[in-house]
């Protein structure tokens, strides 16, 4: 694929010309996280066996499967940023900048039909109703729908639609808000250049169509005020498990505990040690991954039975009686499909609001930031292990999710709102 300059392409498969009759031209945005990138490469593999066109929009070094169309924003010669909650939010917003600044003139050149856009994106709603093109909000992460009684999902409260409730989430927003200016101020300067009114949040920049999440039915709060707008359709990549790893031969009389805080957090190497030593205390063999952020000598020192930097993780769960994980919503998704139990240890982003609901339904316990000394661990573990309900509770859950349509469900709903035809694409645009 090539464009005129400024802008710059990287090319994975050719866009043909006109497209077939009643094939839709998708253009997907969201930020470039492993998690999230996986998540819409699933949905864009079943849009592309339908006969639609893919293309994402994303910056150069996006690591997108060669089988999507990608088109590139302009290199960024900027400095990256160490890790940190206040920088990560400063690259967050820079990034919605750069979106913004590049992406209008991009979009009027591929006159996409529809905009698949990630919640924690806000760029993909600004640019939808700048080029007035319908757009429909995916959720990879906990959807953000606003509702009354559910907290934002970066803090770990229980579900409290009381008066009391209400005050306590409303003071959050307030923090939250403030924590998040400089995400704030790009957004409301774009949206005021573009003549939108006024936004200055991510909840300002969600589609109006409603919201595709990957949740399962039962583990998200309740949404009972503006749910409607939300569809969950569970998972949305249900790759084959893989082999389980040759040279991993578990004792299968013991538990076997699979441990992994993501590829973002796999460095804390002394928790996963803390976590590898309650596990031998109560007799289990332990899984690690790390995700490749730790040095082999540093790895060595964590004493579990296997360390790896990555595992076939869904045919590592299909063995494991147990995972310790840190709340990230694919893994949980993997161990819910898969009838796991979890002990969830939250460290950023949204991984309380994912630990809680965790508790919630029944399917595991967390630990909070004052809960992790080995001892408060190995408690954890021993009721995980010892007490069955809630091996029986994760079971139920993945039995309904073994009933959800995943990333194919994604595809039924923008087929029936877009409809495969000229005359349904043309109705679209006027929403």
């Amino acid at each position: 694929m090539t464009t005129a300059a400024p802008f710059q392409s990287r090319a994975c498969v050719a866009i043909p010309g006109p497209l077939p009759e009643g094939a839709l031209r998708i253009v997907m945005i969201c930020p470039p996280f492993l998690s999230h990138l996986r998540a819409f490469e699933a949905i864009g593999k079943e849009l592309l066996a339908r006969g639609h066109q893919v293309i994402f929009l994303a910056e150069p070094d996006a690591e997108i499967s060669a089988n999507h169309v990608v088109h590139a924003l302009p290199p960024d010669d900027a400095p990256r940023s160490e890790r940190g909650f206040i920088r990560n939010i400063r690259a967050g917003a820079q990034r919605t900048d750069r979106l913004c600044r590049f992406g209008l003139s991009i979009l009027r050149a591929l006159s996409p039909d529809l905009i698949l856009g990630d919640q924690t994106e806000p760029a993909a709603g600004l640019l939808a109703d700048a080029m007035r093109v319908p757009m429909l909000s995916v959720a990879c992460a906990l959807p953000f729908d606003p509702e009354p009684g559910i907290p934002l999902p970066f803090v770990g409260w229980s579900y409290d639609p009381s008066d009391e409730g209400l005050r306590r989430n409303d003071g959050g927003e307030m923090v939250t808000n403030w924590l998040m200016t400089p995400h704030r101020r790009v957004i409301l300067s774009w949206a005021a250049r573009w003549g939108l009114g006024r936004r200055d949040s991510f909840a300002d920049c969600l589609s109006r169509l409603g919201t595709l999440a990957q949740t399962v039915p039962g583990f998200d709060f309740p949404r009972p005020v503006n749910g409607a707008g939300l569809t969950q359709v569970g998972p949305f990549r249900r790759d084959p498990p893989g082999l389980f790893p040759a040279d991993i031969r578990p004792d299968p009389g013991r538990p076997l505990v699979y441990v992994s805080l993501g590829t973002l957090q796999g460095h804390r190497w002394r928790l996963l040690a803390c976590i590898a030593q309650a596990c031998r205390n109560l007799g289990a063999q332990v899984i690690v991954s790390h995700g490749n952020a730790l040095d082999p000598a540093t790895a060595d020192r964590i004493g579990a039975n296997w360390v790896r930097s990555f595992v076939p993780q869904r045919a590592v769960l299909a063995r494991a009686d147990l995972c310790v994980t840190h709340g990230g919503l694919n893994t949980t998704l993997e161990c819910l499909a898969q009838g796991v139990p979890m002990l969830a240890i939250p460290l950023a982003h949204d991984q309380p609001g994912v630990a809680a609901r965790i508790e919630r339904c029944g399917v595991g316990l967390r630990l909070g930031r004052m809960s992790r000394r080995q001892s408060q661990i190995e408690a954890a573990l021993s009721r995980l292990l010892s007490e069955p309900v809630y091996a029986a509770n994760a079971r139920r859950m993945a039995a309904a999710t073994a009933q959800l349509p995943g990333a194919a469900g994604v595809v039924q709903r923008i087929e029936r709102l877009v409809g495969a035809s000229p005359r349904g694409k043309d109705a679209a645009r006027a929403v």
